[in-house]
């Protein structure tokens, strides 16, 4: 898969969900998307962002949007995160990094004075159209599900 840009269509992939059963790109044909990327499982930042996206779900079915979220951790860690903090919403495990590279997520990070390649929290509205509407970088996680809503509502 090449790398994804604003206003190109977004090329189908397939990723596994909490579960384990694959979910593709072409199942949310004919509906918007909300599509982001977090460093990790059940850390306070993913797990603030996470919160927010759930509290907010009901606003995004009603404005016709499905939420994604998606990190390297694998669907045993998805399903525990979900299952503990209660998330409506389907987590993709991107453990071979093919949708992180796909849309450029995979930045050089400080952790600790310790340079890693890690996510870097970044969020992509995919338009009914199967067209990248809007992308955000470098997210910080308090408020943003509500930035991304109106986003969504205005598309």
């Amino acid at each position: 898969m090449g790398k994804i840009a604003a206003g190109k269509k977004v090329p189908d992939f397939t990723a596994k969900t909490s579960d384990g059963r694959p979910w593709r790109l072409a199942d949310a044909h004919g509906s918007k998307l909300v599509i982001y990327f977090y460093p990790k499982d059940m850390t306070p930042g993913c797990t603030l962002e996470a919160q927010q996206f759930r509290d907010l779900q009901g606003a995004f079915r009603k404005a016709g949007a499905t939420v994604l979220g998606v990190s390297r951790d694998s669907c045993a860690s998805h399903a525990k995160f979900r299952a503990r903090d209660n998330l409506n919403f389907e987590l993709l495990s991107d453990d071979d990094e093919a949708l992180c590279k796909a849309f450029d997520v995979i930045k050089e990070k400080n952790m600790y004075g310790k340079k890693v390649m890690g996510i870097e929290r970044s969020t992509f509205l995919i338009g009914a159209d199967g067209l990248l509407a809007r992308e955000w970088r470098k997210v910080k996680a308090d408020g943003h599900a509500a930035e991304v809503l109106e986003a969504v509502k205005a598309l």
